[in-house]
C-alpha cells in the first residue's frame, strides 16, 4: 500500500479543512440584536445562517481529528489496518475515504448492533 499517496492526500484534505474553518469564521459568530439595523425576519434568516455555520463547524472539527488519527497510523505504521479485528481495510474503501478506521465487515457489523 502506498502510504505517501494516502499521507499526501490526507495533508490536502487537513489543509483544505482549515482553510475553510478560516474562511468561515464571521459566520460563526454572535448574531447582533439591534433593533433598528435590521428586521426580525433578517435576524432570524442571520441566526439560521449562524445555526448551519456552527453545524458545519462541528463536523469539520470532527473531520479534522478523524484526519489527525489517519496521519498518526500512517506514522505508527498501523495505517491500512482496522483498529477493531486489525485486518487490512480494502485499497478502494482508504482511496474514498482514507480517514475510515475500520474494514467494511467490522463498520457493517457495528451499524448492525
Amino acid at each position: 500500500m502506498d502510504t505517501l499517496f494516502f499521507k499526501a492526500k490526507l495533508l490536502t484534505m487537513r489543509k483544505e479543512a482549515l482553510s475553510s474553518r478560516e474562511r468561515t469564521g464571521n459566520d460563526r459568530k454572535p448574531v447582533e440584536l439591534d433593533q433598528q439595523a435590521i428586521g426580525r425576519l433578517s435576524r432570524m434568516d442571520a441566526l439560521q445562517q449562524q445555526a448551519m455555520a456552527i453545524e458545519a463547524e462541528r463536523r469539520r472539527s470532527l473531520q479534522i481529528g478523524r484526519i489527525e488519527a489517519a496521519l498518526k497510523r500512517i506514522e505508527d505504521d498501523f495505517f491500512g489496518f482496522c483498529l477493531i479485528c486489525e485486518e487490512k481495510i480494502g485499497e478502494k474503501r482508504l482511496t474514498l475515504d482514507p480517514t475510515t478506521p475500520t474494514c467494511v465487515k467490522c463498520a457493517d457489523h457495528g451499524r448492525s448492533t
